[in-house]
């Protein structure tokens, strides 16, 4: 896959989290959740102070045919805002993509 290709799928994939996240909270406005630029540090999905306050979660996401899990969720916690919970978004080819939890974060968002 050429690496033009590849930019294209993970921007694809960002900005289907950001459509999705607005669809899930529609009282945040347009620009309190974007899709940063292929390439640059940090969070792949930034979110404005009231959207952090309703989305806890600093989001990664990843678009790929092989999936190295824990690498990926590495970056999620390195690139991770003090006070938030690093989650990751997982695609592989002609699936649907998945969100990674650390698990014992996921079995408290269950228990409350």
């Amino acid at each position: 896959m050429k690496p033009a290709s590849g930019k294209a799928k993970g921007r694809k994939l960002q900005q289907w989290v950001v459509d999705y996240l607005h669809e899930c909270f529609p009282s945040l406005e347009e620009g309190d959740i974007k899709s940063t630029a292929m390439g640059q540090n940090g969070e792949d999905i930034q979110l404005s102070p009231a959207a952090r306050k309703k989305i806890p979660y600093s989001i990664e996401c990843k678009s790929r045919d092989s999936i190295a899990i824990y690498g990926w969720l590495t970056q999620a916690k390195t690139n991770c805002p003090k006070g938030s919970e690093p989650i990751l978004v997982v695609k592989q080819n002609h699936s649907k993509p998945l969100v990674v939890i650390d698990a014992e974060a996921f079995f408290s968002l269950v228990a409350e």
